[in-house]
């Protein structure tokens, strides 16, 4: 019995140790690498950027009131058309207390000056039909009497004007009437009525009734990378894909490349802007977000080949040619000259032709 426990256990033992043995023998044999391959193809071959940023209006005008007060009332709303010099806001004037007390005292001390001038006048009115005093004398009397009665108005106009905003000699002019300057659409009524309004000065910019633009002079507003903006130009075509019209693609042309860049995220970028082209009938939004494509550079009917088996040393390019594929697949590495690239595919312009079978991609198999 203790025999064949023997004899069993150096059988295991045996088989344990062939099995390892054929096991690291089949690991250590080499593996054949097969490639895919692929052959030069004739495509047109563009080179193109793309910038990020949005559509907007070309003129946007912030209107603004000409003097403080309160809203009493807000004629628009947003998305509404108005045409330049219709009534948008009035507003109601709150006059500061200095104001109104240096034009009401102006209004007191004009009635006393009248009072005096009317004496004078008609004394002298008298006079004069009595022969005693002389012609020049009596008209003297009398400018100074309309001139007193004038500077009585003016001065009650002034109080009008402190007290309400409105002049009697051009009420329908009025400042308490906000009006827009451009005819367009309205963008945005940021104030509502009883909203308190400050007119601009050279302390602030006073607070905006309402934004109007022209939404017929749209333009895209993006930015580029420095390392793409020297390859721009005035004048340069592209295409415009906005996310909310996915199928609305306007044209565009380049009319302003920034001479500055600004920093954004560690990266200098220069803004483009772009005369927008729409097409007939299609109404655009401010703001929506789009990207535009250019074209750089570009070549019709040209020899390529995928760029991602093109072997790049330095200023040498290469690419492995087959040779023999029995027993198994052989490859020559050949020079070529390359020409322009979109990312995928890269022009070929010598070195081999339609026909040459390049290496491709490896693909590992055991045999």
């Amino acid at each position: 019995m203790k025999k064949v426990f023997k004899i069993l256990l150096w059988v295991v033992i045996t088989l344990i140790f062939a099995g390892t043995f054929i096991f690291l023998y089949k690991n250590s044999q080499t593996k054949d690498v097969i490639y895919q391959t692929v052959t030069p193809k004739v495509i047109d071959i563009e080179r193109t950027t793309v910038l990020t940023g949005k559509i907007e209006p070309r003129d946007e005008i912030a209107v603004k009131p000409q003097i403080s007060g309160i809203i009493t009332e807000i004629n628009v709303e947003p998305g509404q058309m108005v045409k330049a010099g219709d009534v948008i806001a009035r507003i109601k004037v709150i006059p500061e207390a200095s104001q109104l007390s240096s034009a009401e005292n102006r209004v007191n001390v004009a009635r006393i000056n009248l009072e005096e001038a009317r004496q004078k006048h008609e004394r002298n009115s008298s006079l004069y039909e009595k022969k005693v005093i002389s012609r020049e004398e009596y008209e003297g009397t009398l400018a100074a009497y309309n001139r007193a009665r004038e500077e009585v108005t003016s001065a009650q106009d002034a109080v009008n004007i402190v007290k309400q905003g409105v002049s009697m000699y051009n009420a329908s002019e009025s400042n308490t009437m906000v009006r827009a300057t451009i005819t367009g659409l309205v963008l945005d009524v940021p104030v509502k009525v009883g909203s308190s309004v400050i007119q601009s000065n050279t302390f602030n910019d006073g607070t905006t009734i309402a934004t109007i633009a022209d939404m017929n002079n749209l333009i895209f507003k993006g930015t580029v990378d420095e390392t793409e903006v020297g390859n721009l130009a005035v004048g340069m075509p592209m295409t415009i894909e906005i996310g909310a019209l996915s199928d609305v693609n306007p044209s565009a042309t380049i009319e302003y490349i920034s001479p500055k860049g600004t920093e954004s995220n560690g990266a200098n970028t220069f803004e483009v802007k772009a005369a927008l082209q729409l097409p007939e009938g299609v109404q655009m939004r401010a703001g929506y977000s789009a990207n535009a494509t250019v074209t750089l550079n570009g070549a019709k009917s040209v020899l390529s080949v995928p760029e991602a088996i093109v072997e790049f040393s330095g200023d040498s390019t290469f690419v492995y040619c087959l040779t023999d594929s029995v027993p198994k697949q052989k490859f020559e590495r050949k020079s070529i000259t390359t020409g322009i690239s979109n990312g995928i595919d890269i022009e070929v312009k010598s070195g081999i032709d339609s026909k040459t079978i390049l290496r491709g991609e490896e693909k590992k198999e055991e045999k």
